[in-house]
């Protein structure tokens, strides 16, 4: 018995660390379990604050590509450095540049404006190219530029609509032209060069060989841009004239006065004084053509000759696309013998005669002078 009662009280000995090691182990599972979940919620905060930053990226990629590449003003600015980059014909595409007739005439400008000048040899400087503002207004956005238009200082403000999508971004049009008219008269030569592209006035005019070249011709010209207008020819100069185009769709008057080269002058000079040593060949009292003569009652008994004392002073005026001639003095001298109607006696005469001369000199389409004494 007490061999058993011992077996037994080291039976009840044992028996109580059985459960504690079988608790054991759920508690280890439930920690295990709880760690997991920790893990779990971390791993989805990190993935959340991941997303968040990649979304907020992603916004502002999207919102850095619309400035840059898809907004209005990147639309406007694209079009100015096509003129910077002298890029006259893809400028000219892009969509709301190009006019009609209609468009004009609608707008109260020349229907019949030239497009000679919308290329790219016609192009000034234009650097620096910026956007000032953008503001919404309704169906339209205005976007000021800043820029540098042949070292002048500059601003234009242009309207832009929006025309359609490409893709998730929207695609923008200019809802009015950028395109403005250079209102240009020119005196003193047919011919004149733009920013160094030279024509001839019957190449731009509507009316062509029948234009009339005192009348101003209308000439479409980018806006931004500057546009120096100069006369480089054998007859005439003049120094630059220029017109910063920064106001689109409106017309701008431009005139440019040639001064009468010296070559030119002396020519006119030299022609003149032919003219006038012809005339005193003309033994008769009043020379044909003449800007002289003299008036007698008496009889001529020998006949008269002429001879010029005092050369006229050639002075030439820009009138419409040829020139004046200004009045400028001189004096002729008239020697002949004449009898007296009253009493027959011959007496000699020996006269100066003062006259005026002036004339006008038109240039013809060979590029020679046509002159004509009045």
């Amino acid at each position: 018995m007490s061999t058993t009662g011992e077996k037994a009280s080291g039976s009840a000995a044992t028996a109580p660390e059985s459960p504690r090691a079988t608790d054991s182990a759920p508690r280890a599972s439930r920690r295990s379990r709880g760690d997991a979940r920790r893990s779990v919620a971390g791993d989805l905060v990190l993935l959340s604050a991941v997303g968040a930053l990649l979304i907020a990226a992603f916004i502002a990629a999207g919102a850095t590509l619309y400035t840059q590449f898809y907004g209005p003003s990147a639309f406007v600015v694209r079009y100015a450095n096509l003129l910077a980059d002298g890029n006259a014909t893809q400028a000219l595409a892009v969509p709301g540049v190009a006019v009609s007739s209609a468009d004009l005439e609608a707008a109260g400008l020349p229907a019949d404006a030239s497009e000679d000048f919308l290329r790219s040899s016609a192009l000034g400087d234009l650097s620096d190219i910026r956007v000032v503002s953008e503001t919404n207004n309704g169906d339209t956005i205005a976007v000021t530029l800043a820029y540098s238009a042949g070292g002048h200082e500059a601003s234009t403000t242009f309207s832009v609509a929006q025309d359609g999508m490409v893709g998730i971004f929207p695609r923008w049009e200019f809802a009015q032209s950028p395109i403005a008219v250079m209102d240009l008269t020119v005196n003193g030569s047919s011919q004149f060069a733009v920013n160094g592209f030279s024509v001839d006035k019957r190449q731009v005019s509507p009316d062509g060989a029948a234009a009339d070249l005192s009348a101003p011709i209308p000439l479409l010209v980018f806006s931004p841009g500057i546009y120096s207008v100069t006369v480089d020819t054998p007859t005439a100069t003049s120094s630059g004239v220029a017109m910063l185009s920064d106001v689109p769709f409106t017309s701008v008057p431009v005139t440019v006065t040639a001064t009468a080269s010296d070559e030119f002058v002396a020519l006119v000079q030299e022609k003149v004084d032919a003219f006038l040593d012809e005339c005193t060949q003309q033994e008769v009292l009043q020379p044909t053509a003449c800007p002289f003569g003299f008036d007698l009652t008496d009889r001529i008994v020998t006949l008269p000759t002429w001879s010029i004392v005092q050369d006229p002073t050639v002075s030439l005026v820009a009138d419409g696309a040829g020139w004046r001639i200004a009045e400028s003095a001189a004096m002729a001298h008239i020697e002949l013998r004449v009898r007296s109607l009253f009493d027959g006696s011959v007496s000699d005469v020996s006269v100066d005669v003062p006259f005026v001369v002036t004339g006008t000199i038109d240039i013809l389409p060979d590029g020679t002078a046509s002159i004509l004494l009045g």
